[in-house]
């Protein structure tokens, strides 16, 4: 052999000697990541409405002596552990990271709109009220020339997450475009300012966010309203079905109704997993680029709070629920003990810096799901009219889970004025 030749050997086999010896991992790094590692992150700054801490990345808690631990699995890409008395955060994990909200945005459609449309208000459904909603949207069943009221379509709002719904009440409301730069006005009122609405109904839309600290926000303000309350406290309740045109000569046939029962399974349960107990709503969804959404309210010994967990793993069944359960089983326990990382904040001008054109992972259009009668409760008649301070609030959810099945008729500790339809069941 030539010493050209070999010298040219040599040479290949060093340039070589690194692939051979490549460890798998190495060769295919892409490949041997953990799935979680392929996560999109959090921004590395966000808003800091409410407290700096809020505005940083990963899990804010003051952790003391005395203080119980997180719960351990915690798979939410944001979540906050809040008292929706006193506004106090006592934990939060990516609190601001500006996400799809799915339905749970539809707390922010019914927190500005209920109070406009008397819940007496009927309309006879026009073919361009569902013209416009997304395809493989969530519906309670609104039929073409068929005549609702406002009350029934709420009930369709927040127990079945209907779209359908949602634009009939839109429509009512001036329109869907109006609609939506009410929800946005207020939301900017209420200084949600993640919060970028683009569709009342929370059907995937690019550049339709919020984050756990806004829909926790929204929710606070919504609880102070009657109607909101019975509405996302309603388990079941007859719905109307479609109106059937009379045959020639004859009277036209009565109207049936059927049973819709609410999707939030801490309040109906389901396979699995009990009701939570002291539970009071408040909404979940779930669209193909939110995943699973919800926000929750529940009540223990007269301290009320609220919790929010956004796009969980969904490794496990359910998982947004027995997140939210956990969180809110830490935050009763650690109430009163944990120095609390920041507040909700009450409507009136930013304190906190927010980005309004910026955008999260919103990805694009995908499947959704999924009288006024407001009362300012405790706040008197000077309260604002948007309702979030927070006072009183433990006065409007009951001394326990507010739940309405069929044919129950029990209450205990009635404190205060509760809507007519809201009872509690002995034990919750």
């Amino acid at each position: 052999m030539s010493a050209l030749r070999k010298t040219a050997l040599t040479v290949l086999a060093v340039a070589l000697l690194p692939v051979l010896t490549a460890t798998p991992a190495l060769a295919d790094d892409a490949d041997a990541r953990k799935p979680e590692d392929k996560q999109p992150k959090p921004p590395a700054a966000m808003s800091t409405v409410g407290g700096t801490l809020l505005g940083k990345p990963g899990t804010q808690v003051n952790l003391a002596p005395g203080v119980p631990v997180l719960p351990k699995k915690l798979t939410g890409k944001s979540w906050i552990v809040a008292d929706a008395e006193s506004g106090e955060v006592l934990a939060s994990h990516n609190a601001h990271w500006r996400l799809p909200p799915a339905s749970t945005l539809k707390m922010l459609f019914a927190d500005t709109v209920l109070p406009v449309l008397p819940k007496t208000q009927s309309r006879k459904v026009l073919p361009s009220d569902l013209a416009d909603i997304g395809e493989g949207s969530s519906l309670v069943g609104v039929k073409e020339n068929s005549t609702y009221t406002v009350h029934d379509l709420w009930m369709g709002v927040f127990l079945r997450s209907g779209n359908d719904a949602v634009h009939v009440l839109s429509h009512m409301n001036g329109g869907v475009g109006k609609t939506v730069a009410d929800m946005n006005k207020h939301a900017a009122d209420l200084q949600a300012l993640d919060t970028h609405v683009v569709s009342p109904d929370g059907y995937d839309e690019k550049g339709q966010v919020s984050s756990a600290y806004d829909l926790t926000l929204i929710a606070r303000s919504g609880l102070q309203k009657k109607d909101f309350r019975e509405y996302s406290s309603t388990v079941r309740v007859q719905f109307p079905g479609e109106e059937k045109k009379p045959k020639k000569g004859k009277k036209a046939p009565k109207r049936e109704t059927f049973e819709i029962q609410n999707t939030n399974r801490l309040l109906t349960g389901d396979a699995g997993l009990e009701p939570y107990k002291g539970i009071a709503g408040v909404k979940n969804g779930n669209t193909t680029n939110a995943g699973s959404t919800f926000t929750g309210v529940a009540e223990r010994n007269g301290r009320v709070l609220l919790v929010t967990v956004m796009s969980p793993s969904e490794k496990e069944g359910l998982a947004v629920y027995q997140e939210t359960a956990r969180l809110l089983d830490w935050g009763f326990t650690a109430a009163g003990k944990v120095e609390p990382i920041g507040e909700l904040v009450k409507p009136g001008p930013a304190d906190g810096g927010s980005d309004k054109e910026a955008v999260g992972d919103s990805g694009e259009k995908g499947e959704a799901g999924g009288s006024g009668g407001t009362d300012q409760a405790g706040m008197g008649d000077k309260a604002s009219a948007s309702g979030s301070g927070g006072v009183g609030i433990a006065l409007s959810i009951a001394g326990g889970a507010l739940l309405l099945l069929a044919g129950a008729v029990f209450l205990v500790n009635r404190r205060w004025p509760l809507p007519d339809l809201v009872k509690r069941l002995p034990g919750r």
